[in-house]
């Protein structure tokens, strides 16, 4: 038996190619993000003291901008496709008109259930426009729908 030992060989990683592969993951990832998409509909909502939080989804969300003009969106693309056509497949939200908004409110509920009903008005829309949506919604047998408001700070 030798009395002597062989001195180990130490073994050296070498790092560059996992740094190169985490900056090409990097690279990849910013480069394919997508952030929200701009609003089809420029909505500032008014403040409330109120604490009451959004579902996440199965939303229908109905918008009155400054000019009163009405918008219809669904958070479902299969569901936009179907109430307003291939065409508005990826928008966010259609402007309709409020003598066709209860049809496709009820044709909205038939293809899903369980939306809950969001109305979202201006702080500056006419309030004409707001109480037809609301009758239009009492109409489509909607009696429960959130308003959407601003939290106001320090309230």
């Amino acid at each position: 038996m030798p009395k002597h030992k062989k001195a180990r060989v130490g073994t050296k990683i070498d790092m560059t190619p996992m740094v190169d592969v985490a900056m090409l993951l990097l690279t990849f990832f910013m480069m394919t993000t997508q952030f929200k998409p701009p609003e089809d509909v420029d909505v500032v909502i008014p403040a409330s003291h109120s604490v009451f939080k959004l579902p996440e989804s199965h939303i229908m969300m109905v918008y009155v901008n400054k000019e009163g003009k009405i918008y219809l969106g669904v958070d479902a693309q299969v569901l936009m496709e179907h109430l307003f056509g291939s065409q508005n497949k990826y928008k966010r939200a259609v402007e309709v008109d409020k003598n066709t908004l209860g049809n496709i409110l009820i044709q909205a509920r038939i293809g899903d259930p369980k939306l809950r009903t969001v109305v979202k008005g201006d702080k500056d829309a006419p309030y004409g426009p707001l109480e037809d949506v609301m009758d239009v919604l009492v109409k489509a047998k909607i009696t429960r729908f959130n308003l959407v408001t601003d939290l106001k700070k320090g309230a």
